[in-house]
């Protein structure tokens, strides 16, 4: 038992994410434009065809099939399909139907990023059969590595399956086709201070970290390099739906960062009919009692699901566009040691970990 514990750490350890790095304006360093909000729900089924709620992103040309929906199709190393919404999110739930792109050196992805940084990761190994992987950061902190989580996934490559992200201002929960897998509570993720909790873009796509050019840690951390002899890898979103809370107010037009510290009580939000509502739309008078009843069912749901969760070291982020990236797996290349949530194993990050980070720089160059 302990050795198969160890593996699994092991491989936990090996399959690391790294946050991104970069934003086009950082709200706690610098005033920014206003966010746009989404304020509404979209149902995207991509079985019909192209839907102007993502964007394609440079270099990115999707195709879509009548049975499987988009198609995000890589035939070289130096392809990186992605797409995100132009609209954000504040707070939320984020469905998507995928099927997964196979092969070892193919990543594919479900991320939520806002301008501070903060993240929300689903993601795929190609050379993984039996795992997916989820992870969070706040303010682009990697100063730590034990924020991510495996989990058991069947077939991951040949079915489709429905994995989902909602996140309120109490707990963040990741489910596999309806059935929670990990939830985070905001208490949980130091008392608030580490949990994402800023209006955020929907990102999708899959990238080549098994690249020839890559360190070879890099490539090892992605199952190997990417082999593209038998023609291209393609993962397959069939359907998308995504639902913004917009902070509990109708009718929100953008989010506005009223200061710099970059919580959640700091959103501002411009509504349709020209009012500015304050605090993520919390009135003063009920903020504490729906917050203490949201928390403690936060609570229980994640004292449901922490046992289908084994913590684990980041991995690099599906959607990452920082051209400043090596500075950062430099910084990041002796993270300490881990340990697993019940105790029982506790093993040294390897310098493996340090050098494939710097896959962050690979998939920078890309976009």
């Amino acid at each position: 038992m302990r050795s198969q514990s160890m593996a699994g750490a092991f491989l936990a350890l090996v399959s690391l994410v790294a946050a991104q790095t970069h934003t086009v304006c950082d709200p706690t360093k610098k005033d920014c434009p206003p966010n746009p909000a989404f304020g509404g729900s979209i149902d995207i089924d991509y079985t019909k065809g192209k839907n102007d709620f993502f964007t394609e992103l440079p270099g990115t040309t999707l195709t879509y099939d009548k049975s499987k929906g988009a198609v995000f199709s890589i035939a070289n190393e130096k392809q990186a399909p992605t797409i995100e919404s132009s609209e954000f999110i504040f707070f939320g739930k984020v469905e998507v139907e995928l099927m997964v792109a196979p092969g070892a050196g193919i990543v594919t992805s479900i991320v939520l990023q806002s301008l501070t940084l903060d993240e929300i990761d689903w993601e795929w190994l190609g050379g993984d059969a039996h795992h997916v992987q989820t992870n969070y950061f706040s303010k682009g902190d990697t100063t730590t590595y034990d924020r991510g989580g495996m989990h058991d996934i069947s077939n991951p490559f040949t079915e489709f399956h429905t994995y989902t992200i909602e996140w309120t201002k109490e707990a963040l929960t990741w489910s596999v086709n309806g059935n929670p897998v990990r939830t985070l509570t905001y208490q949980d993720a130091k008392g608030g201070k580490t949990y994402p909790q800023t209006p955020m873009q929907v990102k999708l796509g899959s990238w080549v970290a098994g690249r020839s050019d890559a360190p070879q840690g890099t490539v090892e951390w992605a199952g190997g390099l990417a082999n593209f002899d038998n023609g291209p890898s393609h993962a397959y979103y069939r359907r998308i739906a995504v639902t913004d809370y917009a902070g509990g107010v109708k009718g929100a037009k953008q989010y506005i960062y009223s200061d710099r510290s970059g919580t959640w009580e700091s959103i501002d939000i411009d509504t349709e009919n020209g009012g500015v509502v304050n605090k993520g739309g919390k009135n003063d008078d009920d903020e504490e009692s729906t917050s203490t009843s949201a928390s403690a069912s936060a609570s229980a749901s994640a004292s449901a699901t922490k046992n289908s969760t084994s913590e684990a070291t980041p991995t690099p982020s599906g959607t990452e566009d920082d051209a400043d990236s090596d500075a950062n797996a430099s910084d990041s290349a002796n993270p300490p040691a881990q340990t697993d949530p019940s105790g029982s194993v506790s093993i040294q990050a390897l310098t493996l970990a340090g050098v494939a980070i710097s896959g962050l720089a690979i998939f920078a160059n890309l976009l």
